[in-house]
């Protein structure tokens, strides 16, 4: 398969493409993104059960709609204490158009009264690469940690405010962004992905 050049970024997130674009930053390709192209850039629902399928109908979509191959990938965060929820609909969690401060404040909410031993958790990201002519590959990244009751940090976006990766002290809205992508679900998935690109022939 190889590299794709041009390669799009179907995601409208800002902290989303700040983050793809410097955890793939080595990438020997040319990206298109919303800032830069004009388009036309879709909008594409996210209605499907699992990252796969969202990550791949975002990636379908633009693909098709551009005429380039597009990446997209689809993450959530996994609470044990939740049975594993919000998962895929992390970003709808305190309804359809929730900001990330109403899903933060709705997950606090939710976790209440739950001692520090019970509020392990993962972040989850499913990163897919897809052609017009319908070649497909996907790679899977996870991230585990543990849940805070209040907020902490400035930095990324989402949960990153309450979530503390796996043995550091900080949460993901305190580390600096090159910390967070080293460890990040996104950035194990973009760097799996990278390595299947590569393989391919």
């Amino acid at each position: 398969m190889s590299f794709p050049s041009p390669l799009a970024i179907a995601s409208r997130n800002p902290g989303k493409l700040r983050e793809i674009l410097a955890i793939c930053a080595d990438w020997p390709v040319t990206w298109l993104t919303v800032e830069t192209h004009e388009g036309p850039w879709p909008t594409v629902e996210e209605p499907h059960d699992t990252y796969l399928e969202n990550a791949l109908a975002k990636a379908r979509t633009v693909a098709t709609a551009l005429g380039a191959a597009a990446l997209a990938d689809d993450s959530g965060i996994e609470v044990d204490a939740l049975g594993g929820g919000p998962g895929p609909r992390s970003a709808r969690y305190a309804g359809e158009g929730a900001t990330d401060r109403q899903n933060l404040e709705t997950l606090i909410r939710a976790l209440a009264g739950v001692p520090a031993s019970g509020r392990t958790a993962r972040y989850r990201c499913v990163a897919a690469v897809v052609w017009p002519d319908g070649r497909e590959v996907w790679a899977e990244g996870h991230c585990e940690g543990t849940l805070l009751a209040r907020p902490r940090g400035t930095g990324g976006f989402g949960y990153d405010p309450i979530f503390v990766p796996a043995g550091w002290e900080r949460t993901m809205a305190e580390l600096a962004p090159e910390e967070k992508d080293r460890i990040s679900h996104r950035g194990r998935a973009l760097r799996h992905l990278r390595e299947l690109l590569e393989r391919e022939p």
